[in-house]
């Protein structure tokens, strides 16, 4: 049975919102864990095994990546999907884009199944991928990316700092098809490794 730990990024609350919208007051923290948590109920109903790094609205062990990392590791994780909403001081900036560590790894055949479901759910958002290596994922030597033992990726689904994707991010249906897009990429990147 595969075995996925989803990580919503940022302790949420007091201890760590994450990104905020200055105009709105929404928190990365609260939207990671809204995706993160539909992703779960996509994934289980198809027999996947699923492990959140965190559960609640605020979570103070999870501000540790430390923590989130040993977590998955001993867990015994196959995949990792870090989830996140970008940020930029400018409020134009936008777009989806997705990570991993430096190099040809597993997690860039993951990211690539993962990025292209996001981009044919949602055609009206910018990929802003690197395709110096022939796939969209973009390198970063992030600390979830680095110390989980499986293959791992990062995705910033969109920028809370700019109004119009805020909005989106803030959408309960939005965000539940963003979670199928998601879980459509992690099953379709087990259905290539079985393939």
């Amino acid at each position: 049975m595969a075995k996925v730990c989803l990580d919503p990024g940022h302790a949420g609350g007091d201890i760590d919102p994450g990104a905020v919208n200055a105009k709105t007051g929404l928190q990365e923290a609260a939207v990671n864990l809204a995706v993160a948590s539909q992703v779960k109920k996509y994934l289980e109903a198809v027999g996947y095994e699923v492990l959140m790094t965190r559960t609640k609205a605020e979570q103070a062990e999870t501000d540790s990546l430390a923590y989130r990392c040993e977590l998955a590791n001993h867990w015994g994780a196959e995949v990792v999907v870090s989830i996140h909403c970008n940020s930029a001081a400018s409020g134009k900036a936008n777009g989806t884009e997705i990570y991993t560590t430096l190099g040809e790894t597993a997690g860039d055949q993951l990211a690539t199944c993962i990025i292209n479901q996001v981009t044919d759910t949602f055609p009206d958002i910018k990929l802003r991928a690197d395709w110096d290596d022939g796939d969209p994922d973009k390198e970063e030597n992030f600390y979830v990316l680095r110390y989980t033992d499986a293959p791992a990726v990062l995705l910033e689904m969109a920028f809370i700092s700019n109004s119009a994707e805020a909005k989106k991010l803030a959408d309960s249906n939005w965000q539940k098809e963003m979670s199928r897009a998601i879980a459509r990429g992690i099953s379709d990147y087990y259905a290539e490794l079985s393939s």
